[in-house]
């Protein structure tokens, strides 16, 4: 059941509507001009909210703007008796969900009703959704090392800099790349990710620049590559160390020119993607070794990053405890378990060679097979 506040200055027409929505179980207000409507809409929330053009006092599109300007979530159908095809672009073009020409077709408000509540579901499960990964991608600590990472984001984020990201395996250098990419003006875009090192040397090319139908023996159809499918939003070329000498040189050309032709193709195609890599290796031992391009290694570099290992920050490990012991807990349907001092404690002296990851698998298994409160000998037996 919704909640619709229907707005006409025609009373039988406001009746009309309701009385056809309350048949369908829908909660129904009324509202007999804009101005009415507007400090309705201002108390009051609403799921959608139907409003005729012509009105005294403010009319149905001063509504509209005024509606939009203060941030109202309801979806807004337009309805008009004297409406063309330029009013009804106009409407939707201002911000309205759709429109309605009069007199009202029953099923056709029928439809407009229940698609404005199906999108209004899937706003709402969006911005849930949004929410849940900006907390997956949380930086939690606060040594020196990770508050002088988390500046340089607050920085660089809203630039177009590319950013290269250091550190060994399972440090956290995919969030890293996340945190910039949600903290950038891209952040609406597409967030596209790229593991080098699981790719073919010779696939390489074909994933991030795409191909034509016929290129080469399996493309049987023309196929979008990651550039592409990154458009207005960010690109992270993840173990970027990996990458052999051929994906390098297009890489490079992509980042000087922003532009990419398919394999296969000879079209050049414009792009405008943020570019942020990562590696676990050290590429200038890689350029000494002629395996990695050095002026694709500075074309990458303009912000270096490094990510320190979780051994070279145990003053964090209470907090990271904490913080997966909540997240898994919630994940699981568990009340959230604790750690004793001594456990803790022991966490710290322990060495971690396969950084957030291993550390993130250890808490998951002492939630399972640990007590209530874990202690030292759970970490000692399940650790």
């Amino acid at each position: 059941m919704a909640k619709i506040l229907v707005v006409d200055d025609e009373k039988a027409i406001r009746r009309s509507i309701k009385e056809i929505l309350e048949f369908e179980k829908h909660s129904i207000e009324e509202a007999e001009d804009g101005q009415m409507a507007l400090d309705m809409a201002l108390k009051n929330n609403y799921d959608i909210i139907l409003s005729d053009i012509k009105m005294p006092k403010i009319d149905g599109i001063e509504l509209l703007q005024k509606l939009i300007e203060n941030n109202i979530n309801s979806s807004i159908i337009m309805m008009s008796g004297h409406g063309t095809i330029e009013t009804a672009v106009d409407a939707v073009k201002n911000g309205a969900y759709d429109y309605l020409a009069k007199p009202i077709d029953l099923n056709r408000l029928l439809i407009s009703v229940r698609n404005a509540l199906e999108k209004g579901d899937l706003v709402t499960e969006t911005k849930v959704l949004k929410k849940k990964i900006i907390k997956s991608v949380d930086m939690i600590g606060n040594s020196k090392a990770i508050q002088n990472i988390k500046d340089i984001i607050e920085k660089v984020a809203p630039t177009d800099a590319k950013v290269l990201i250091t550190g060994s395996n399972g440090s956290g250098k995919e969030l890293v790349a996340k945190w910039l990419h949600e903290k950038s003006n891209r952040a609406n875009g597409p967030l596209i990710e790229v593991n080098c090192a699981a790719i073919p040397s010779e696939l390489i090319e074909s994933e991030l620049f795409g191909h034509e139908k016929g290129s080469f023996t399996s493309a049987v159809a023309q196929r979008k590559g990651k550039f592409e499918l990154a458009e207005g939003g960010t690109l992270f070329l993840d173990e970027i160390g990996d990458m052999s000498l051929s994906a390098q040189a297009k890489v490079l050309r992509a980042l000087q020119e922003n532009k990419i032709t398919r394999v296969g193709g000879d079209k050049e195609i414009k792009v405008n993607v943020r570019v942020i890599a990562a590696t676990n290796k050290n590429l200038e031992k890689e350029i000494e070794k002629e395996t990695f391009r050095q002026d694709l290694f500075h074309r990458l570099s303009v912000i270096p990053i490094h990510v320190p290992s979780l051994d070279e920050r145990k003053d964090d490990i209470p907090l990271l405890a904490d913080y997966f012991l909540e997240l898994i807990c919630e994940e699981m349907g568990i009340v959230k378990k604790t750690f004793s001092k001594e456990a803790l404690k022991l966490m710290q002296e322990k060495n971690w060679p396969g950084n957030i990851r291993e550390f993130r698998n250890v808490i998951e298994r002492l939630i399972i097979l640990g007590g209530k409160e874990i202690t030292p000998e759970d970490v000692k037996q399940f650790g």
